[in-house]
């Protein structure tokens, strides 16, 4: 069990390091030659993004109501600590910040964002997505996606945004500052959920996801200036397979 726990840390970490010139000849990317149709064949233990029958992200359309468990949130205030690390902005908090459905209880680990949305609904893509990942005790990961579309300011972003290190690769504790996670969700909380996979190598399954449905609004300048960083660091959508998606009521 542990073992497992810490395959699956390193691997939800992996936007976090950065990839050396040493460590391997081809680093993957959103292009065409090291893309997404590439990713599989890059590296073996890159294998499950090409074999993988559980991937995301994923088109949301035929899906079942259930009467699911609501999403207890119980985020905290932490130090902001900030990274552009090739591939996305992505922000890591301090122990503390949570979400529990139903009897599991998973530590928020870090935020990070992809434009357009890699989650689709019914064909229809957002211009921006946050991922916010947990793990559980065991190491199993939860993702809760947030949507975003053109409208209010949001606060979080502005801030996230002015203090984005001007070099990448390069993390940094953002002095006197300090972010709470909750103002990255909407008022609305039922959600999608299924199985999946991370949407960058490794490609790991064994992922639970919840795509919130309502979207959370935020700024056309603030969409604008994410894109002026990364105008496109989404993966396509994968097939369903056999799986369920869930819905509540």
């Amino acid at each position: 069990m542990q073992l497992y726990r810490s395959a699956l840390l390193i691997a939800v970490t992996l936007l976090a390091a950065p990839v050396r010139a040493s460590e391997t000849k081809v680093h993957w990317d959103y292009g065409h030659e090291h893309g997404p149709d590439h990713w599989g064949d890059m590296e073996p233990d890159y294998a499950t993004c090409k074999a993988g029958q559980h991937q995301s992200p994923i088109d949301i359309a035929a899906t079942e109501k259930a009467d699911l468990p609501a999403i207890e949130f119980d985020y905290k205030p932490s130090p902001l600590r900030i990274v552009d690390n090739g591939h996305t902005v992505m922000v890591t908090f301090a122990p503390g910040s949570s979400i529990r459905v139903g009897d599991t209880r998973y530590e928020l680990q870090q935020v990070h964002f992809h434009q357009p949305s890699e989650e689709k609904i019914n064909g229809k893509s957002f211009p921006m997505v946050a991922h916010l990942v947990h793990a559980d005790a065991a190491g199993h990961l939860a993702v809760v996606a947030v949507l975003m579309e053109p409208g209010a300011k949001n606060g979080l972003l502005r801030e996230l945004w002015n203090d984005v290190p001007a070099d990448k690769e390069q993390e940094t504790l953002v002095p006197n500052a300090a972010i709470n996670a909750a103002d990255l969700l909407p008022q609305g909380r039922g959600y999608y959920t299924f199985d999946g996979s991370l949407t960058t190598p490794p490609c790991s399954e064994s992922v639970t996801w919840f795509v919130l449905k309502e979207p959370l609004e935020v700024s056309a300048k603030e969409i604008s200036q994410f894109a002026k960083l990364y105008s496109h660091n989404a993966r396509p959508t994968q097939p369903l397979n056999d799986r369920v998606v869930k819905e509540t009521r």
